[in-house]
């Protein structure tokens, strides 16, 4: 198991880790069948985070929390202390469902609307033939006794939550201690892209670090969640330089 120092942005305390290092540890520990939460934040959980302690206590009991966008690197780069790299949690989850589709592991999917579920279930099968389906359900509950206990029949070694924040998190935390085993993630709207309904912005969009502006070009209703962004960098910059004072 790897040491990795944390780096303190507002609240909420990053994994110093980067992509690979992250991969290698969570293989290990699917393989030993050690139960983890991994929370992939980006500026908005942050923030969200910051108002609300509940939820911060949340984010903090977490296994892994590592930075999902660019907004969190730009954060701490602000406070001079870096982290190694930008790692999207949709890029997180296809590897994690490659390496199942290679290790024969199994993998249950919670969230999205009922005919987008269905579609990128439909996808996964085709591209991941390997990966076990130990189950899934679409994101429209108000008990989720079903899916408890659909989880601790099939016990698999991947949990996906699409619920959004910060419903997701809470609801894995919920369940968390009644697991016997698996790696289970919040990955927001991924299913839709999954299904093919939303499209990633194209490859040069994102190694110039502007999927956000992508997906709002093609979102425009997304303008008021962007509007956290200034915010954040904001905030971090005033607490940063006023705890230097």
């Amino acid at each position: 198991m790897i040491n990795n120092s944390k780096i303190h942005i507002l609240n909420t305390s990053f994994d110093h880790i980067s992509r690979s290092q992250l991969m290698a540890e969570l293989d290990g520990r699917i393989n030993n069948a050690t139960k983890t939460f991994l929370v992939t934040a980006n500026p908005e959980i942050v923030y969200y985070a910051e108002k609300n302690p509940t939820y911060q206590k949340i984010i903090d009991q977490a296994d892994f929390v590592i930075a999902d966008g660019y907004g969190v690197i730009l954060a701490s780069k602000i406070i001079r202390n870096p982290l190694p790299e930008k790692i999207p949690g949709f890029e997180v989850m296809c590897e994690l469902l490659a390496r199942g589709n290679s290790h024969g592991w199994s993998a249950y999917f919670l969230g999205a609307k009922r005919d987008v579920i269905e579609q990128a279930i439909s996808n996964i099968k085709v591209n991941y033939p390997h990966l076990t389906i130990a189950g899934f359900h679409d994101g429209y509950f108000s008990d989720s006794s079903e899916i408890v206990k659909e989880l601790e029949d099939t016990k698999p070694d991947l949990v996906f939550v699409a619920l959004g924040f910060p419903k997701q998190e809470k609801w894995i935390h919920e369940q968390f201690s009644e697991m016997e085993k698996g790696l289970f993630i919040g990955v927001g709207g991924s299913f839709d892209v999954l299904a093919g309904t939303v499209k990633r912005a194209p490859v040069i969009w994102r190694k110039l670090n502007l999927e956000w502006l992508y997906r709002l070009i093609k979102q425009p209703s997304r303008w008021r969640r962007m509007l956290v962004l200034p915010i954040f960098v904001l905030k971090v910059i005033k607490k940063h330089f006023f705890t230097l004072k």
